[in-house]
């Protein structure tokens, strides 16, 4: 009698997960990096609340997302950044000529933004998160030869920029994440999530409805500019 590897058997398990349209599209909604109320989701998904009730219980149980509640509200999120990290890293192994086209005009505008410029979790991805990464590279602050990683002078430009690095945790300061539009790596980690974070609070970027997608503001294309060279055209 064959012995059944129990890896294999929690693998097929986390597979599962992802193997349902409606869990999906929580779990790409959820990488904006915010809390969602259960009707939210099930307004996004496309379903009832009933339906989309036994949906997060499975991802909850699971590991895959954390739950809060505030009075009579359900929250969710994305459990840590490693989810978060495995999500995109999914979403990015979707080939361009297979995925979904856009069904009306509200929804290529949607694309484009996204592709534009997006908030992965909780660092800049899409067209302004490759443009940034590029600017950091080429000054040196940045290093991509053998994984990503800051430079003495990348460390001293997050700190002359104000941009604090908490670099007590686990996490890496600096990761390569595959942007699933631009099919190169942008800035993770906690570099890139303090990036990120001091773009949204300073208003260098606004988001653009409730999704992940982000514009960059005439401030920070100045910012962007004077402190990385990075071209306004390159952010629109």
């Amino acid at each position: 009698m064959t012995t059944r590897d129990p890896q294999a058997t929690a693998l097929a398990r986390l597979a599962a997960l992802f193997a349902d349209e409606t869990r999906a599209a929580c779990l790409l909604a959820l990488l904006d990096g915010r809390a969602w109320t259960a009707s939210e989701l099930a307004r996004h998904a496309g379903v009832a609340a009933s339906t989309l009730s036994e949906h997060l219980g499975r991802l909850v149980a699971d590991g895959l997302l954390a739950e809060e509640r505030q009075g009579r509200h359900r929250y969710v999120r994305l459990a840590d950044t490693r989810v978060a990290q495995l999500v995109e890293d999914l979403a990015a192994q979707v080939a361009p000529g297979r995925a979904v086209r856009p069904r009306n005009l509200r929804e290529s505008s949607a694309g484009s933004a996204m592709a534009r410029g997006r908030t992965c979790y909780d660092h800049l991805a899409g067209r302004l998160g490759i443009a940034v990464t590029d600017a950091l590279t080429a000054r040196g602050l940045l290093r991509q030869e053998t994984g990503f990683a800051l430079t003495d002078a990348g460390l001293a430009w997050f700190e002359s920029a104000g941009i604090g690095l908490d670099r007590r945790g686990r996490r890496p300061l600096a990761r390569a994440c595959l942007d699933w539009t631009e099919r190169r790596p942008h800035l993770a980690g906690v570099a890139g999530a303090a990036l990120c974070r001091h773009a949204l609070e300073t208003g260098w970027c606004v988001r653009i409805g409730s999704g992940r997608a982000v514009k960059v503001t005439a401030a920070g294309e100045r910012a962007l500019f004077e402190l990385l060279g990075v071209e306004a055209v390159a952010l629109r």
